[in-house]
């Protein structure tokens, strides 16, 4: 399997429109993730390195100190998405002749469909973190880059849902019910935050 870290832009959207199942909207989704991180830090910068925005300089630096490792965090999470999905594919092709081989079979298959679900699940989590962080970059980064923090939400929120839709596709069947409360958390969490942020950015840009 390619490592996506190691792709281009373009190779990587070209991998993505292709008929093969991976990549697939699990790994864009922790892509997505990692470019709103860069724009969070991006708005840090501009925030910590100029004297007129001092007041936010101390939350800058928390939300940057945050969002830095979530740029090696999602291009793995991106790779860590495919590859489950691949083991998921393959549980389905192992043999299923004798009762054995089908219980074996059975629980390969549940074991790779969990472990499908909970990647995208921790790349839902770190997105929501992040936007959780936002509005108060909103509301004290640089206000010349306050369309850059809108930005970043909608695309911790896109990398939020977005993987949360595969979490859910990959619970059918299975019961967890605690995992489904989980995505019901995150997914109120994401939409208050960025109705959130996105509320302070209109205010600074009106």
């Amino acid at each position: 399997m390619e490592d996506y870290a190691r792709m281009t832009v373009k190779e990587f959207q070209t991998a993505l429109s292709s008929s093969s199942p991976t990549p697939g909207g699990g790994s864009a989704s922790a892509i997505s993730l990692g470019n709103a991180a860069a724009l969070a830090c991006m708005v840090c910068d501009l925030t910590i390195s100029k004297e007129k925005w001092k007041d936010g300089w101390e939350d800058a630096e928390k939300i940057q100190s945050f969002a830095i490792p979530l740029f090696h965090d999602s291009l793995e999470l991106a790779n860590k998405d495919a590859e489950s999905f691949e083991k998921v594919m393959q549980s389905w092709k192992l043999p299923k002749e004798s009762e054995e081989e089908k219980k074996i079979r059975s629980n390969e298959i549940e074991n790779a469909t969990i472990n499908a679900a909970l990647i995208p699940l921790e790349t839902a989590n770190k997105a929501s973190e992040l936007l959780e962080l936002l509005p108060i970059l909103a509301e004290k980064g640089n206000a010349n880059a306050i369309t850059d923090v809108g930005v970043a939400a909608l695309l911790a929120h896109a990398a939020s849902s977005g993987a949360l839709f595969n979490v859910r596709i990959n619970l059918l069947g299975l019961d967890k019910p605690h995992l489904s409360e989980e995505v019901k958390e995150i997914s109120k969490k994401i939409e208050f935050n960025l109705s959130k942020t996105l509320d302070i950015v209109e205010k600074r840009l009106n």
